[in-house]
This record gives C-alpha cells, structure tokens and sequence, in this order.
C-alpha cells in the first residue's frame, strides 16, 4: 500500500504517533530507517540530506522534491519560504513553475491552462509532462534507423558475405551466408524513453498517467529497453533531423535520474526527484532576470575566471559568484541565498551572514574593474522582508545592495534603486531612477 506524506524543508520524521501538518509527520519505521541509510550515502558524496536526531527524529535538510521508498511511502518535500504554514496547492505549483524555469523545461502551448489546474505530488506532475511530450512524439513519427544484419540463411537475402560463404563446414553449403540492412525503431533515443516508459507504469498511481503510459508502451512494442541510459543518452543525437525530440529530453532525464547536478538519485529504482533548494532559487532568479535585461546586457551563470590569490605562480581558490552582467565595460556580481531575512531583526543583523559579505567583497575586487561598483545579495521576498535595506558601504567605491525576490510574480524587488541594466516598459530600470532623482 502506497503512503503520501506532504512535508516542507526541514521538517522533523518520526516513527512515534504525532499531530501531522507541513514541519512534523510519522512515518514507518522502514522508510525511518531507510532514509538513514540513504542520508549515509549522501555524507559520503559530500552532502548532507536530513539530519538524526535521537534515536526517533529526523530533520529534513533543504532539499525538495519527492522521495519514494521500497516499502511504499511517498514524501513529498516542498518549500519553506514563508513562516507560516503554507497550502501544499499554492506551494506546490510554486515549485513546478520554479523547477520549470530553473531546468529550462519546454511548455506546450495547448496545455498550460490545464497544467495550472493539475494538482498532484511533483513526481506525477514530472510524469503527465513527459507522457504529454511523448505522446506528441508518437503521433508525429518515431525515428527509424538502419542497422546492419550478418546471419545465415536458406534462401538469398541481400548481400553474401563471400569470406563466411567459402568458410562454410561440409554438409552446410545449402546455407547462405548474408548480410543486409532492415529499418528498426532500435536507436538510442527510442531506447531511453522506453526505458522511461517502463519504470512509469510500475510507478505511477495516477490513473490517466498509468493508462497513457500503457497506450505509449504498446505503441513502442518493438522498442527494446535501454540497458546503459548514460552511454545512449551521450549518443542522444541534436541534429535537424531529430529536432522534434528535442521537447522530451529534458523531461526524460527527470525520470530517469540523469538531469544532473539538480536531480539526484539513487540505487532504488522508485520515481525520486531531489532538488537542492539554493541551486533552484539560484536558477529561477537567473532565468528570470536574464529576459529582462536590458539590450546589450548579458548576463553569466557561475562565472569562475579569477581566484582570491596565487602560490608559487599558480591561481589558489578560484571565485564563482552565482550571477554575473556585463554591459560594455559596466559590470555587477550577484549572489543568490536561499535564506530567511527579517528586516525588524537588527540586532540580529536581519538574519545576513558575515561570511556572504566576506565572499561578496572578494567578488567585488576580482570581478569589478578596479574593485568599484555595485553588488547585489538577493534573497526570497517575505512579509518581513518586502523592500531593500539601506546600502551597505565597503568603502573605496565598492557597495553593497541587499534585495528580496519575488517568487510567485518571478521579479527582482526594488531593483530600479540600482544600477542595473534591466528594463521597464521599454526603458532602462537605471533611467528610471535618475528621472526620480533629478
């Protein structure tokens, strides 16, 4: 029997009976100690999924998305961006449209009204847009290939392979030796969704996924199953001739586990999305200012060209802000932090990081031409922090701007008191504000 559980970033497991809501919930003691293992894994990699405490808690860390268990328990993390306790509903499709943007997935035109009404965990939301972009697919023509044929036959087909022919044992000349081409839908784009295909019919418990995963899965009968996904998705071809593929890629490797660094997966074989939630805010903020940039603008994901010093002639600890824009010889850093800012906390320094200043003064002498200008910390918009704080003066012409971000209107706050180059309504942000200044 299949359980869901609907929880947001840390929130705290436990085996023993408790009131259920979005940052507390009981789950079995077999998915309890499975999460324990798979938390191990992680550590080994490097990163940290939940966190023990006690012998019968656990604390989520900030990772979202859906995890399904062998016994059956579907959790479904989603994000904490607000204090209070959010709808699943709202938040939910906050999240889709998030990943949507962040992994840059395509949209089909004729079903966006639709998917804004669809509520349903994310791996399904996952699997109705794959099966919509593979049935698109099918409907136009899957792509056939030739493949070469070397066998023995009673009668003359093709090509005889003279060198096998004349190698023939006694009593075996009444065979021919032949070699031919047929046209099979055996490719390895074909391979991968079927592969994906597969997995979805064991996995769905949607009912109109499972039934069109089971059309699609007879349509492509003659399709065999991938047995290497990352060799055949290293051969998934990009050419003109196989541009109408190109939509269901993105959407294949989800379910498959192959979108990385996002997605992570592993060795159970169940529909398991992870997403880490700063690299998704990283992204959906990337995504987002990149279209409204001004023309000439361009804008740099993970920018790694300097570093913070050098050792024996060589570059030691090299630099890489989150965002960077360029206009002519103008330029701005900025960094993006999945953190929780209260502009009443002053005592508290709103909630910001002495590190994060630290890394973004370093950003600012490496990046900026001659360690002057403007950088920016952007962080998600809250009741608490609806506006930009004052600026932040390192001195020697360097500043600091801190601006909150709107995750469901997907736009940078109060971003005409800076200097960036974005526009409005046709016109620079930065004209704007020099309009209202004069």
């Amino acid at each position: 029997m299949r359980t869901t559980i609907t929880v947001r970033e840390y929130a705290r497991l436990t085996t023993e009976p408790v009131v259920a809501s979005m940052d507390r919930a009981q789950v079995s003691a077999s998915a309890f100690d499975w999460l324990c293992k798979l938390n191990a894994s992680f550590s080994r990699k490097g990163a940290s999924l939940l966190q023990v405490e006690g012998r019968q808690w656990l604390r989520l860390d900030n990772y979202v998305g859906v995890l399904e268990t062998p016994c059956g328990t579907c959790l479904e993390i989603l994000p904490k961006h607000t204090e209070r306790e959010d709808c699943p509903v709202t938040t939910r499709a906050l999240l889709r449209k998030m990943i949507q943007a962040a992994l840059n997935l395509p949209t089909r035109n004729a079903g966006v009204a639709a998917l804004e009404l669809y509520d349903a965990p994310l791996s399904e939301w996952v699997i109705r847009r794959f099966l919509e972009e593979l049935d698109y697919l099918v409907k136009r023509g899957i792509r056939f290939d030739y493949q070469r044929v070397e066998e023995e036959r009673s009668s003359l087909r093709g090509q005889l392979n003279l060198v096998a022919q004349i190698r023939q044992p006694p009593g075996r000349q009444h065979f021919f030796q032949v070699r031919h081409d047929v046209f099979v839908p055996d490719r390895a784009e074909n391979r991968l969704l079927k592969l994906a295909v597969e997995r979805i019919c064991k996995a769905t418990q949607d009912a109109t996924n499972w039934r069109l995963a089971h059309e699609l899965r007879s349509l492509m009968l003659e399709v065999p199953v991938s047995r290497l996904p990352s060799e055949d998705f290293r051969q998934w071809r990009a050419d003109r001739l196989m541009a109408h593929y190109q939509p269901v890629k993105p959407w294949c490797e989800l379910v498959l586990g192959q979108h990385m660094p996002l997605a992570v997966a592993g060795d159970w074989q169940g529909v398991s999305l992870l997403f880490p939630m700063e690299k998704i805010f990283e992204r959906y903020v990337a995504a987002t200012l990149a279209k409204e940039l001004a023309p000439g603008a361009k804008l740099i994901t993970q920018k790694a060209s300097e570093y913070l010093c050098t050792h024996c002639d060589s570059p030691f600890f090299r630099l890489e802000p989150d965002l960077y824009i360029q206009q002519g010889k103008k330029s701005w850093v900025l960094d993006t932090k999945w953190k929780r800012l209260d502009i009443n906390d002053q005592k508290g320094r709103y909630g910001l990081s002495q590190g994060d200043f630290y890394q973004l003064f370093a950003y600012g002498h490496k990046y900026l031409p001659d360690g002057k200008g403007e950088l920016i910390l952007i962080y998600p918009k809250r009741s608490v922090f609806a506006e930009a704080l004052s600026v932040f003066d390192f001195g020697g012409g360097l500043t600091l701007r801190v601006l909150p971000f709107d995750l469901e209107a997907g736009q940078l706050v109060d971003a005409v008191g800076t200097s960036l180059p974005m526009k409005r309504d046709g016109q620079y942000l930065e004209g704007c504000r020099h309009e209202r200044t004069s």
